[in-house]
């Protein structure tokens, strides 16, 4: 079986599955992507990393981080390694410098897991014939565009609140929403914040 390569192309809610989000994947050369349907702690935990946000607390991927540090645990890498009647499953392969370790996973708890130890993401040629998606080169950039979480519409407040708030106040209620863990609201209010630096 041929290892390809992923990046993470966006984070979006699920369309299709209440309460849940989109992660996609792609292979970059084919543009080839890997829709997958994980929970909401889950994705605010990837959109939390991706978004350099840090947590008053650490979550618990934070943890699993601290706790591989503490004991010389490298993370090298995670494989998508099958896909059965819609569930991936995934492994994270890691090693305490003699001894290399497959360990099962979900595969949105993988995915946070290899954005804090900055490692590659793989799967199979096989998972990528079965359930990847060709994304045509000139609808590239609209996909992106319109399955970016940062254009999702926030539960607690409208986009156009946030335009009436003062810089004073966006970075007060951003305070809070970190230190309420509520990392959704506090993406929408990081993108209020850089859109007002660059206007």
């Amino acid at each position: 079986m041929r290892k390809i390569k992923l990046e993470i192309l966006s984070l979006s809610y699920s369309q299709t599955h209440s309460s849940s989000f989109t992660l996609v994947l792609i292979e970059p050369k084919k543009n080839k992507k890997l829709p997958i349907i994980i929970g909401s702690a889950e994705a605010q935990s990837i959109a939390m990393q991706l978004e350099k946000m840090v947590s008053p607390r650490p979550l618990s991927h934070d943890i699993i981080k601290s706790f591989a540090d503490k004991f010389a645990i490298q993370v090298t890498e995670i494989i998508i390694y099958n896909l059965i009647e819609g569930v991936f499953f995934s492994k994270i392969i890691c090693n305490n410098g003699g001894q290399e370790e497959e360990i099962d996973s979900r595969t949105s708890d993988a995915v946070a897991i290899a954005l804090r130890f900055n490692c590659p993401i793989y799967t199979y040629d096989f998972i990528l014939s079965t359930a990847g998606i060709l994304l045509e080169d000139d609808v590239l950039e609209d996909f992106q565009k319109e399955e970016n979480i940062s254009d999702a519409p926030s539960p607690t407040d409208s986009v156009e609140e946030y335009a009436s708030y003062t810089i004073d106040e966006l970075k007060h209620q951003l305070n809070k929403s970190l230190e309420e863990e509520d990392y959704e609201r506090a993406t929408h209010l990081r993108d209020e914040l850089a859109k007002r630096k660059n206007t």
